[in-house]
């Protein structure tokens, strides 16, 4: 059968036979993609687009960075598949190289193939640790789409899947732009959490297992917690005998510009997760915690496995991307392309009124959108125009909360020339809607 498609031919054959539910859009239109190198995709019609959300997040380290692609090809004349109830020589390399980055004290892993599996793992974990069920997550939580993940996900996407199995409890985010207990005081005081363990406690059939949370709410809007906040929710966890589970899906291995986002708190969780660029844009995802919760789970007959957990070729890949990730000293280039890129954005809220904040921190930042910076009225339709406006111009990110935030998540192999073009694609977009 010929390769050589049109776009239109291919989106005929996606209206006819692709399902056609995405996260953010359901019609059937292009671009479609068909090649990557770098921070750089190329649609079917040769034109090529700065990709400023690296695909799904998962090619943060670069699209077909070489030496994944090297990892890829050295399994594939070896050992793809293995069965995943035996060992194998690359997961277990891999459990090592990753518990000599790790924070303190967890050092055991087990692979999987998404940041949803690796979520439900950490929450089963949890469960027999503690003999609880209940698991509580902010309101901008994102943990993923398969049920259990999709029960602690309060960002979206979370209506009309139900019922969900009981025992699932959101709590207050920590969005102190539009917090209304202490946007006008000098720092937070933590109410949000008093609330919402007080909620808790009431609701709560004294089966409390842990919190799930991202360090840094990324789907949610890109909105970081403030200084303290995640010390904090630690105690309260700690008081309870709760377990914290940090999501690092997208804020750990170096994006933040530190290899954990928890590093920047100061706080070591009791389970976390990490997915996304772990595998440099091959799906492997794992969940790590401390030998003591691992042999208790153990003890308990606790199985979480899948048809392609451990596989030697993905987790060939995930100790190519430590390897990049550490000789590369990514952590660095993760603050650098941070700070240059932010320092755009702050020229751009000085420039539009519609900027009402800038947030973020290295690879993952965010704008959001208002028809008043008094008000903080969301300027939903405006957002909405302006992601589209950019992607016709070459520039793709992620729309976020209806459209009043964008979100950028440029690769590490962005240059300073591509984040000024970027900037100028951007500049345009929201002068257009102005």
């Amino acid at each position: 059968m010929p390769d050589n498609y049109t776009e239109e031919e291919l989106l005929d054959l996606a209206r006819r036979y692709s399902f056609r539910s995405r996260m953010d859009r359901s019609g059937v239109t292009g671009p479609i993609f068909v090649w990557g190198r770098g921070s750089v995709v190329r649609d079917i019609n040769g034109k090529e687009y700065l990709d400023f959300n690296s695909g799904q997040m998962c090619a943060a380290l670069g699209h077909n960075h070489p030496r994944i692609v090297q990892a890829l090809q050295e399994s594939a004349e070896s050992l793809i598949h293995s069965h995943m109830t035996m060992y194998n020589d690359r997961e277990i390399i891999l459990a090592s190289r990753l518990a000599e980055i790790t924070p303190p004290g967890l050092n055991r892993s087990m692979f999987l193939t998404s940041g949803s599996d690796s979520n439900e793992a950490a929450m089963a974990i949890a469960k027999r640790y503690t003999g609880g069920y209940e698991i509580a997550s902010p309101v901008v939580s994102f943990h993923g789409m398969s049920d259990a993940a999709r029960a602690v996900t309060f960002s979206g996407w979370h209506g009309g899947y139900g019922p969900y199995a009981p025992g699932n409890y959101p709590i207050m985010a920590p969005y102190r732009y539009r917090c209304a207990f202490c946007q006008d005081r000098p720092a937070c005081d933590y109410t949000c959490l008093d609330s919402s363990f007080e909620l808790l406690d009431a609701q709560s059939d004294g089966r409390m297992a842990g919190v799930i949370t991202e360090p840094l709410f990324s789907a949610g809007g890109v909105i970081e917690p403030p200084p303290g906040w995640l010390q904090e929710l630690k105690l309260r966890c700690e008081r309870r005998g709760m377990l914290l589970i940090l999501d690092e899906a997208q804020t750990g291995l170096a994006k933040l510009g530190s290899m954990w986002a928890s590093e920047q708190e100061g706080v070591v969780p009791d389970i976390f997760t990490i997915s996304k660029h772990f595998g440099g844009g091959i799906a492997i995802s794992a969940t790590i915690t401390t030998d003591e919760i691992e042999e208790k789970a153990v003890e308990t007959g606790l199985v979480v496995a899948h048809s392609h957990s451990n596989d030697p070729l993905t987790c060939n890949a995930a100790i190519a991307s430590l390897d990049i990730i550490l000789e590369e000293n990514l952590v660095d280039v993760a603050d650098r392309i941070g700070r240059y890129w932010k320092g755009h954005l702050q020229q751009l809220q000085q420039r539009h009124e519609l900027i009402g904040d800038v947030r973020g921190r290295g690879l993952l930042q965010g704008i959001e959108f208002v028809t008043d910076r008094v008000t903080k009225e969301p300027a939903y339709s405006q957002g909405q125009q302006i992601g589209r406006t950019c992607l016709e111009n070459g520039l793709i990110m992620s729309i976020r909360r209806q459209g009043s935030a964008l979100r950028f998540v440029p690769p590490f192999t962005t240059t300073q020339d591509q984040m000024d073009l970027a900037a100028d694609i951007l500049d345009h977009a929201i002068s257009s809607v102005s």
